[in-house]
């Protein structure tokens, strides 16, 4: 079995405070972009849950997502059955772009099919708040607002006219020390995001008053790599240029296609980059299942 797990960008992204069971309460918009992992699973010979994957910088223990998503699902339903997973690793780790969290819940829905669970979107998307928490956006795919931590969500229709190119500089930010290390503004009111969200499908130049996100000056501030690359777009011509997630990856968007795929083809190891076109719609929604 065959999955493609697409990543995200965060279209704005404001910190709302931070909560007493220490999480931060949010408010983003999650949207997915055609850069994607593609994860392979098998059954095994054995009751062996194993993982393989084409890079070596990325743990294959029980750190993973992949793999804590598998052993969330035996543990759950008593499956005594292994399975091989081979992570082809695309989306850059520690990227902000959430790449982890889209291929935990690629797992859990080829399980879900592979172990012949045939779980409810309910019960997937209850396993995989325990696995972190915007693995459940991954489950619907598209684009969300998410609140709350980022598992409390409401999928929207959004099509973006604009290219948009994502890149991510050999750097790598940890979400936790983003949060630590960010300085929240106070007397912030929550639904002002959602408010402007709900005219996007209709008014899209709305777009650059709603793409800021709040962890974009701690992270330009403390990687000037990632300051850098910010003007790299602006230089370019992109309209609308944001921090993803908690970074490090910059994105942009252009009106011009050309120059999109000019902009984007500039940037080589250890650099990655990639290209979205407008109105792009992952493939059945979120996954590709090939038997």
């Amino acid at each position: 079995m065959h999955i493609r797990a697409y990543a995200k960008i965060n279209l704005g992204l404001r910190i709302l405070g931070k909560r007493v069971d220490g999480f931060h309460d949010i408010e983003t918009v999650f949207h997915q972009i055609d850069n994607c992992d593609e994860i392979e699973l098998k059954r095994g010979t054995n009751g062996d849950i194993t993982l393989t994957s084409n890079r070596s910088d990325i743990p294959l223990d029980e750190t993973n997502l992949c793999k804590r998503a598998a052993l969330l699902l035996r543990r759950e339903h008593g499956i005594r059955e292994g399975v091989q997973i081979n992570l082809e690793k695309n989306v850059p780790p520690g990227g902000g772009l959430g790449g982890g969290s889209t291929d935990a819940a690629a797992v859990l829905k080829g399980l879900s099919a592979l172990w012949h669970l045939d779980l409810t979107r309910d019960q997937l998307i209850s396993y995989a708040a325990q696995l972190g928490s915007d693995v459940p956006f991954f489950l619907l795919g598209g684009s969300a607002f998410a609140s709350g931590r980022g598992e409390i969500l409401k999928p929207i229709e959004l099509s973006i006219p604009y290219w948009i190119v994502v890149v991510t500089p050999p750097v790598q930010v940890s979400t936790a020390w983003a949060y630590a290390n960010i300085e929240i503004k106070r007397d912030r009111d929550n639904g002002l995001l959602f408010e402007a969200v709900s005219n996007l499908p209709h008014q899209h130049e709305l777009l650059s008053t709603i793409v800021q996100n709040d962890f974009e000056p701690l992270v330009c501030r403390t990687h000037p790599m990632v300051e850098e690359l910010r003007s790299l777009f602006l230089r370019a011509g992109a309209f609308i240029v944001s921090l993803s997630g908690s970074g490090s990856s910059m994105f942009g968007m252009f009106e011009d296609g050309a120059t999109a795929y000019s902009f984007a083809s500039e940037f080589r190891h250890p650099y990655t980059a990639s290209l979205t076109a407008p109105f792009f719609k992952p493939e059945s929604e979120h996954f590709v299942i090939k038997h």
